[in-house]
Order: C-alpha cells, then structure tokens, then sequence
C-alpha cells in the first residue's frame, strides 16, 4: 500500500478528488446551478485527461477509478434527467401484464386506476410532456425496466439502484470487449479509457440513467465479432445494440465494404460472396429485431411506436446547431418555425451522406469502417433538431478506435446545453448552444486539416525514397 502511495501519489489524489466532485455532482447539485455544474464538469474533465495521461500503462489502476466513479452515484436519484420515471412506470406496467406501448400514463393518472404503485409520484417525475406520449423505447430496454419492477416494484430509488447496477455491468463489458478490440487493432488499449473514464459517460449515462450504456456494450462486441469474422454472431448483437435503442440501424449500409470488398490474406476479392454474406447479416439483424419486438406486436403498437419515433424529428427542438441556423432562416424569409418541413428533408439529407460514406470513401478495414461510422452518426446528429447530451455516447465510444478525437471535446462542451435549465420555463441559450459547437466544429476541422497533411506528408516521404 505505502509503495503504491510512494509512485502513484499525484494520481491517488487525483482520484481523490474526483470521488469527492462526483459525490457532490451527485447529492448536491441543482440542475438550475449552472455555475456549479460547470466548476464540477469543468475539474472532472481535468482530473479525467491527467489520470489517463500519467496512468498509460497502468490500466488495473485506471479501471478501478471508474468503477469507484461509478459506485459513488449509486444511493443517487438521478438530477439532470427526469427519463428514468418512465423507465420505472413502463417496468411496472410489464410486470403487472399491461402492454406499455398501448397506454399513455396521463390517461391512467386522470381515471385514477394505475394499476402500479407510486402512480401519482412517478407521472409528477416524468413530466406532462413525457406523460403524454407514447413510450418509444424498444424491447431490450423494457426488460431492463422490467428488471427493475421485479426486484424493486414499490421503490423509486430501489428501481434506479437495479438501472444502475445494470449500467455499470455495460460498461465493464464494453471496457474488456473494447479494448480486445484496440490490442486486434494494434491501437494502444489504454485509449478505451477516453470512453470509460470520460465523465460525461459516468454522469450522463451511470449517474441520468440512460440505457446508451448497454447499447454501446451490445455494438462494440459487435464490432469485435465482426473484426474476428463471426459475422453471423455479430449480425445477432448488433440487433440486441439495436433494440436497446434505435439509433444503430443507421449503421447498416456502411457495412457493405466490410463485407463485399474486404480481400482476405492471399486471396482475391469475391464480391459475389461477399455480398451473399451482407445479405445473410441483414436477414440475421433485421429477423433478430423483429422478434424481440414480438411479444408486444399489433396494429396499435405500430401506430403509437412510429407515431412517437416522427414526433423527434418534426415536433422537438433541443440544442441543435446546423438545423438553428435552418430554422432562422425560415424565420427570416417565411415568418415562421419551418420544423416540420425541415424535419421531413433533414433525415433525407443524412441517409444522402451516409450513402457516400457507403460507397465513396474506403471503408474495407475496421478502423476505415468505424471511422465512417463516427462521420456518418455526427453528420445525423448535426442536422437533428433534437440533441440531447447522453445521444454522444455512441460517437464518443466509437471514436477511440479511430484517429478522430473531437467526441470527447463534444463531449465536455455538451454541458453547455444545460444552460437551458437555469430558466424557469426552460428556455434555452442559444449562444451557448453557438459555443459548444464553434468549439466542435473548429476541433473537427483542425483535425481533418491534421489528418490529410500527415497524408501529403506520408505520400511526399515514399515518393522522395
């Protein structure tokens, strides 16, 4: 113990501290005290860059860090985020035999009859808005709520306690798994720490309880399996990353490299075979979603589900930054909020690039195709009108196994957002917003510059030998 003190003193303090700026985050921060949170954000985010950068080598010691992290939010009900009560009421209307895509809770609370307990208390968590809506998370994320209802049906912090257990347990999986998967890639493994460590995750996704955590578990193994060339396996838990929440199905056609083009070791390139195989991936991933939806299928289902999935795209507005600029020039040239018009063609122009992505940048090895995969999800993510904090979770886990960095600068100026909250009626400061993606979009580009001049440079040092 002394001898561990006497060479890791600086980092054991390091860790110290941030136990103590996590406890703080955790059971005495106020949403609206945007001050605070930016003091805490802003050190967590300093101790988290000087704990990697002195522990390299030492990676026992830095995952030991997070999972001390982690637990310290544990007793905590989560303050930045109000989802987790109808995390909780849709694991309870499971349990009691009720289909949770079929009713919407402010029904229930206005006849009085909900069938659950802490009805009245968990409606007034959620909030009018969420209430009355139909839930539009899929089946893998329901069990996990489920989960919870059976070990905790009568607490509310007995419920987040089980989220949260299940949470960190994702995030162990997705640091072994991911970092088998930077040693097959020869990248130094301790990058996965740029994800595990990141307190953006710790707070966003342990402390809010957002289920990115078991998506990106199920998509990095994934990943891995398909590294290795078990695709067909690989097809089964991407379906599992899918149904946990949607957003992987935009992946899809940024496989068809990997798949079709990939020339294996002294052999030629079949692109017949390989495109049999795409196929048989997508039957497996499509077939493997599809029956997980079956135990709650019916006409109904799908009029609620996608009628919910439409409203994020042509009703909602949340830290956006290409679709802000959209949406005041509308204002400018036609008088109104042109929202509904612009959440019909946006989607249209993201498949568009991920097209090109597809088929007109070389995606044939691993880091190539996840490399694309973080354009192509960013590139989404900057034309959305809705970007909530915890959706940067999958870039962010994707970006350390490829050269791509700003993520993680996204993800310390993402806490900017929150400076929504410090109005009564949640107004949201649009220069803020201005800020945290002036910053992101200046890093990128930095980055892209960086990139192709150690390119010309690559290429010019081979030509001159």
């Amino acid at each position: 113990m002394l001898q561990q003190w006497k060479y890791h003193k600086f980092s054991i303090l390091l860790v110290v501290l941030g136990l103590l700026f996590y406890w703080s985050f955790a059971y005495q921060l106020v949403r609206t005290d945007f001050v605070k949170m930016i003091f805490l954000w802003g050190g967590l985010f300093v101790i988290y860059y000087k704990l990697i950068q002195e522990n390299t080598t030492q990676w026992r010691f830095l995952a030991i860090a997070a999972l001390l992290f982690r637990l310290v939010f544990l007793f905590a009900i989560p303050n930045l985020s109000q989802d987790f009560y109808r995390f909780i009421w849709d694991g309870r209307m499971l349990l009691e035999g009720y289909n949770p895509y079929l009713s919407l809770p402010e029904v229930w609370i206005a006849q009085g009859n909900a069938p659950i307990d802490q009805a009245a208390e968990l409606y007034t968590g959620m909030g009018t808005l969420n209430g009355s809506h139909f839930t539009n998370y899929p089946p893998i994320s329901q069990l996990g709520y489920l989960i919870a209802a059976i070990f905790a049906n009568k607490s509310i912090l007995g419920s987040a306690m089980v989220f949260r257990i299940l949470l960190i347990l994702a995030d162990v999986g997705t640091f072994f798994l991911g970092k088998k998967l930077l040693a097959s890639l020869k990248i130094p493994t301790h990058h996965i720490f740029w994800y595990i460590l990141n307190p953006f995750i710790i707070i966003e996704l342990t402390g809010n309880l957002h289920f990115e955590a078991i998506m990106v578990f199920f998509l990095v193994w994934a990943l891995y399996l398909l590294h290795k060339g078990y695709w067909y396996w690989a097809g089964v838990i991407f379906a599992f990353s899918i149904s946990v929440k949607l957003i992987p199905m935009l992946f899809l056609p940024i496989f068809f490299q990997k798949f079709v083009l990939t020339q294996k070791e002294n052999q030629k390139s079949k692109p017949l075979q390989g495109l049999l195989r795409l196929t048989g991936f997508y039957v497996i991933v499509l077939t493997t979603v599809v029956l997980t939806f079956v135990p709650f299928l019916s006409e109904a289902f799908v009029q609620n589900f996608t009628k919910t999935i439409s409203l994020w795209f042509q009703n909602f507005e949340f830290n956006a930054s290409i679709y802000f600029i959209i949406r005041w020039i509308g204002y400018q040239i036609v008088g109104w909020n042109v929202i509904e018009t612009a959440g019909k063609i946006l989607p249209l122009v993201t498949i568009s690039i991920l097209l090109i992505l597809t088929f007109f940048r070389k995606n044939k090895s691993t880091p190539q195709m996840i490399t694309a995969m973080v354009l192509g999800i960013c590139a989404y993510y900057f034309l959305s009108t809705t970007v909530h904090p915890w959706y940067l979770a999958v870039p962010l886990a994707l970006c350390v196994f490829t050269k791509y960095r700003f993520p993680v600068i996204w993800s310390f100026t993402i806490v900017f957002s929150y400076t929504a909250y410090i109005h009564p009626d949640f107004k949201e400061n649009l220069w803020m917003v201005a800020l945290e993606y002036l910053i992101v979009f200046g890093f990128l580009i930095w980055e892209i510059y960086k990139m192709r001049g150690n390119k010309t440079h690559e290429v010019l040092t081979t030509s001159s030998d």
